[in-house]
C-alpha cells in the first residue's frame, strides 16, 4: 500500500507549539532487561539485575521495530490475554484520560480512540502475542521510553501511547498514514522503506486506524456544528 493510497493523509497535529526536540524518543537500539522474580512476576528495567537480585531468569530485549527481534522476544515473556471486555460501557470508561491525552499532546481524541478501538478493543488487561499491553498495547521498550510505569494502568498507557504518537507525528510532519504506521511498525521501518512498511499487519492497522479515526470525526460533526 502506498503512503498516499489513503485519501486526505495529511492531518493536523505537529506545528501546535510542541517542538520535536521536545519530545523525540531516545536511541531506539538501547537495551531493555526483563526478568522473573521467585513469585514469577515479570518485570522490566533498563537497568540488568546483577548477583542473583531477580530470583529467577534475566532476559534482554533490544528495542527494534515491529517485525524485528524485540516483538520475536517479547513473544516469550508475556501470558497472551486477548481483548475479552464486552460491556458497551468500555466505549465511554476512559474519555476523561483520551481527553487528557489529546490536551497534552495535541491531538485529536479520535486518533487516540481509534489506536485504542484497532488495538485493544478498549481492553486494558489485553496482552498481545508480541507481549504488547493494555489499551493502546505499548510494547514494554516504548512504554519505558513514553516513561511509563504501569501499562495496565489505563491512564498512564493512553498517556503513554498519546506521547508516542505526538513523537511520531512529529518525526513524520504530521503525517497520517505515516504516523500510524509508526505506531505499528516502529519508526526506524517507516524510515526504512519511505512509507507504509510492506508488512502486510502494518498496511492492515494503518487502514484499520484511519478508518475508525474518519468514523469518529464524522460521528463529531453535527456535535461540533452547534
Amino acid at each position: 500500500m502506498a503512503a498516499s493510497s489513503l485519501t486526505s493523509a495529511r492531518f493536523v497535529l505537529g506545528l501546535l507549539g510542541l517542538g520535536a526536540a521536545m519530545l523525540l524518543p531516545g536511541r531506539a537500539e538501547a537495551d531493555i532487561y526483563t526478568y522473573t522474580d521467585a513469585q514469577g512476576n515479570v518485570h522490566v528495567t533498563s537497568q540488568p539485575v546483577r548477583g542473583g537480585k531477580s530470583g529467577g531468569k534475566m532476559d534482554r530485549i533490544t528495542s527494534g521495530d515491529a517485525g524485528g527481534k524485540t516483538r520475536k522476544k517479547a513473544a516469550q515473556l508475556f501470558t497472551v490475554s486477548m481483548p475479552s471486555d464486552r460491556s458497551p460501557e468500555r466505549f465511554g470508561r476512559y474519555d476523561s484520560w483520551i481527553r487528557e491525552g489529546a490536551r497534552l499532546y495535541r491531538l485529536p481524541e479520535e486518533l487516540i480512540r481509534a489506536v485504542i478501538k484497532c488495538e485493544s478493543d478498549f481492553d486494558p488487561r489485553a496482552v498481545s502475542p508480541t507481549g504488547a499491553q493494555g489499551l493502546m498495547q505499548l510494547m514494554p521498550a516504548t512504554a519505558l521510553r513514553m516513561q511509563v510505569r504501569d501499562a495496565f494502568d489505563p491512564r498512564e498507557n493512553i498517556l503513554g501511547g498519546s506521547r508516542y504518537l505526538r513523537v511520531l507525528a512529529n518525526m513524520f510532519n504530521g503525517d497520517l498514514e505515516l504516523t500510524v504506521a509508526g505506531y505499528n511498525a516502529g519508526e526506524n521501518a517507516v524510515m526504512r522503506y519511505q512509507g507504509i512498511p510492506p508488512y502486510e499487519e502494518t498496511q492492515g492497522y494503518v487502514g484499520c486506524v484511519v478508518g475508525h479515526y474518519r468514523s469518529f470525526k464524522a460521528a463529531r460533526l453535527p456535535l461540533e456544528g452547534l
